[in-house]
């Protein structure tokens, strides 16, 4: 079943891509919206709670702020909270994300994991990122975060990893660009390259379900048929959105 959680202000919250760390709206705000955001989550069946570690979850955001390098995102403040906590909530074992850049898409989800933020234990926390330059940048800025080396960056054709990945994907994250003019198309692509090991209850996570909508068009009426997952709900409370999809 496919779901719209929508908050009245969605479209005057904006950010400076270039001003990642901006406060945008007071703190109790930012919680009241993604609470918000969870609670349609688990009434969706798709988490089993709402409850997550704020106070982990700043003091991952401060370890962002003072050590990554991130020349530009969009991943909003109520974003970057809200990946986190769906990550803290199911704690995924293995984690892949596909398309990071610099490594900030990558930290919103292995930082429930890894570092200052960390509320459990993962085996893998793997983010992929096409560009060569971009990966070491982002492996750089991961290792100042976690040193242990359980979050890590391969520079690689993010369909290439899924499929040869060896086990089951509890988490996956889609925020890559494809070549040819396929853009975010490509969503699919990764998606189906590995569906048949995600379990059930395994999350995808799509960024830009809302301002690449068109180009999303096959991936969320696959994700969005019951044939293929078992719910899935676009969550719109930024000018991106975030198209949350469980098996």
């Amino acid at each position: 079943m496919a779901f719209i959680h929508q908050t009245p202000d969605w479209e005057a919250y904006r950010m400076d891509v270039r001003q990642p760390h901006e406060t945008l709206e007071p703190l109790e705000q930012e919680i009241e919206v993604v609470d918000g955001a969870l609670r349609t989550l688990k009434e969706s069946g798709m988490i089993p709670h709402t409850e997550y570690d704020r106070d982990k979850f700043l003091a991952h955001r401060q370890a962002v702020r003072d050590l990554f390098e991130i020349p530009w995102t969009a991943i909003t403040p109520r974003m970057q909270r809200l990946i986190w906590a769906i990550n803290a909530i199911t704690r995924p074992n293995n984690m892949i994300a596909a398309g990071i850049y610099c490594g900030n898409t990558f930290i919103s989800n292995a930082g429930a994991a890894v570092g200052p933020g960390a509320r459990y234990t993962a085996e893998n926390l793997i983010g992929i990122e096409i560009v060569p330059e971009e990966a070491e940048r982002a492996e750089r800025n991961v290792r100042r975060i976690d040193p242990s080396g359980v979050a890590r960056i391969v520079a690689a054709d993010a369909v290439d990893v899924v499929r040869d990945f060896d086990g089951p994907i509890d988490l996956l994250y889609l925020d890559a660009d494809g070549a040819g003019g396929r853009g975010k198309g490509v969503y699919l692509d990764i998606l189906e390259a590995c569906i048949d090991r995600m379990p059930p209850g395994s999350v995808v996570l799509a960024h830009n379900s809302v301002n690449c909508f068109e180009r999303l068009e096959f991936y969320l009426d696959f994700v969005r048929d019951p044939a293929n997952m078992s719910a899935s709900v676009n969550i719109i409370f930024d000018p991106e959105g975030l198209e949350v999809s469980v098996r």
